[in-house]
């Protein structure tokens, strides 16, 4: 998938998502690497910036694997939701964690996951597909892009970690210069979705890591606790439909 800055420069949209008739989308960036934004006036710019196409609703994220369906008032607890009805914008909140956006260009429907390595454990994104197809979308008719988030090349992670991922995740892991393991959470929830009934060659998105990009992305791995989020998006806007 060709991913494509907007004219902000505060999100990167994908070709092929943008091809979708009536699909609000976007993979959220800082707002600059010299300007200190926090996370209320994040969710405040963004939820305006939106308005347009719809309302912006979001999870209290809880690292797990529940699926909200939209719409909700407030924040429930959930690491993914779903959303059927037109008006309605699906968002994430990242800062090396994993986004990753679903759209049935054909039921329509759409759902948005977070997937730090809790919720890729709890197979947060398999459970996300499941709720589309419960909902009467077909897996192979799904599309989905996995958004920028920590890649491999810094996501350095303890034991604890590998052993939480069972016998059979060694391709999900690689030796790093210090000798320790380090955990590729997008190729782990890209083998979810394929297993979930996702064609590959309709799975794709933007492989940038967080960590390597200052300029780009905020990261709680290189910034501690008071890094800002970026609010990665989905929803489907205008009327539905057949």
């Amino acid at each position: 998938m060709r991913a494509d800055e907007d004219a902000s420069g505060a999100r990167c949209t994908l070709e092929a998502f943008a091809a979708v008739p009536g699909l609000a989308h976007g993979f959220g960036r800082r707002v600059g690497p010299g300007r200190a934004e926090s996370r209320e006036e994040t969710r405040a710019r963004v939820a305006s910036e939106l308005r347009p196409h719809g309302r912006l609703l979001l999870l209290h994220q809880v690292h797990g694997a529940t699926v909200q369906l939209a719409p909700w008032e407030g924040r429930p607890d959930g690491d993914a939701a779903v959303a059927w009805a037109p008006g309605l914008i699906l968002g994430i909140e990242t800062a090396d964690c994993l986004p990753v956006l679903l759209v049935d260009p054909r039921r329509p429907a759409v759902a948005a996951v977070h997937a730090g390595w809790r919720g890729t454990v709890a197979g947060v994104s398999r459970a996300a597909v499941a709720t589309l197809v419960a909902g009467g979308s077909k897996a192979e008719d799904l599309h989905a892009a996995l958004g920028p988030g920590i890649g491999p090349c810094c996501y350095e992670v303890g034991e604890e970690v590998k052993a939480a991922f069972g016998p059979g995740a060694s391709a999900f892991f690689r030796r790093g210069p210090r000798g320790r393991d380090h955990l590729d959470v997008r190729a782990a929830n890209r083998r979810q979705l394929i297993e979930a009934g996702l064609d590959p060659a309709r799975i794709g998105g933007i492989d940038e890591c967080t960590f390597c990009r200052p300029d780009l992305y905020h990261s709680y791995r290189r910034d501690g606790p008071g890094s800002g989020r970026m609010i990665s998006h989905v929803g489907l806007v205008g009327a539905p439909r057949v």
